[in-house]
């Protein structure tokens, strides 16, 4: 079986999913959409694929789509996915598209909903969950081997000098924090959060959160728009009663330390996976591998209801530190049109 595959969005991001696909036995790019005409044009005939300039423009085309990755940005890198995200749902055409799953909530919930009502598989590029070492840990904490779980340390930070909108720093790079802080703990109930402006910088770059789960763990993130290169991508620590693990940068290495011994059990680059570019081929390639398999709508890993959760506890943070008080995430659930 192959699927027909378009890409709605050929910038950076849109050239690393074609790339993906083009490799992928399983699929075959038949499409480029792009609003930049000369920018579809190229892409389409370095994929030899047919080239549009609208998503509506594609679908009254009548050509066959089995998928269409949206690789739109806009403002906080989220403003422009909606719009041909409800054109391919409302059309019956399976949609992977980029995070944030939208830098409004409101909007978020309506894509969600689209796709739960029209019964379509809907998946976000959720890639930091989709590694080798990250799903060794889940088994740990899914088997056990952690014991009742107890808190969570986080940290994710870049140095990305944009200047944009005060969110931009907490909407367009933490719904890869929260994300993997849910798939390990399980959603959050409350958060209290602090923000500050690096040196010389006029939005929100560097964050501390602190964070209640439903099932009584606890834990935080540092985020930061300002760390150098050098230091690391990432950093995930999960504390269990029975041990704990920590994970660094996605995928690089995975060390678990025994609560009651000295000897600790160590990992380094699992499944040939050496690096963070590789997570957007294996997130990619579960979701081709799920479709090809028939898995229901409302069993996609990664889906947009996982981004939907993790934008939700970034807009409780944005209200906590606004107002200076711990907020209840289930409160922007309620704003944003209902609990999901």
């Amino acid at each position: 079986m192959t699927l027909k595959v378009a890409i709605v969005g050929i910038g950076n991001i849109g050239s690393i999913h074609a790339k993906v696909y083009e490799e992928n036995p399983y699929t075959e790019i038949v499409a480029i959409c792009d609003i930049v005409k000369a920018k579809a044009d190229q892409a389409a005939s370095k994929f030899g694929c047919k080239a549009f300039y609208s998503v509506k423009e594609m679908i009254k085309d009548g050509i066959k789509l089995d998928l269409v990755s949206v690789c739109t940005k806009g403002e906080e890198n989220g403003s422009e996915h909606y719009t041909p995200t409800m054109e391919l749902l409302n059309a019956g055409i399976p949609v992977l598209g980029e995070k944030p799953i939208s830098n409004n909530i409101e909007e978020g919930h309506k894509m969600v909903e689209l796709a739960k009502q029209n019964k379509i598989p809907y998946a976000v590029n959720l890639n930091h969950r989709f590694t080798p070492a990250a799903e060794k840990a889940k088994d740990w904490v899914v088997t056990g081997r952690i014991g009742k779980l107890h808190m969570i340390n986080m940290r994710m930070w870049i140095n990305n000098p944009v200047e944009s909108s005060p969110w931009f720093h907490l909407r367009a790079l933490h719904p890869h924090s929260f994300d993997v802080i849910r798939y390990f703990c399980g959603d959050v109930k409350r958060v209290g959060a602090f923000m500050m402006k690096g040196e010389g910088r006029q939005i929100w770059s560097n964050t501390q959160i602190m964070l209640e789960f439903e099932n009584g763990a606890i834990g935080h993130l540092v985020g930061s728009y300002d760390a150098g290169a050098s230091y690391g991508l990432e950093l995930c620590e999960v504390v269990g009663s029975k041990g704990r693990f920590v994970l660094e940068d996605a995928c690089e290495k995975l060390t678990y330390y025994p609560r009651t011994s000295i000897e600790t059990e160590s990992y380094c680059y699992l499944g040939g996976m050496k690096s963070f570019p590789e997570t957007f081929k294996s997130r990619i390639d579960s979701f081709v591998n799920q479709l090809i398999q028939g898995v229901p709508y409302d069993q996609v890993d990664g889906s947009g209801h996982d981004a939907l959760k993790a934008q939700q506890i970034i807009e409780a943070a944005i209200k906590s530190f606004e107002t200076g008080t711990i907020v209840e995430v289930k409160d922007v659930e309620l704003i944003s049109g209902g609990v999901i």
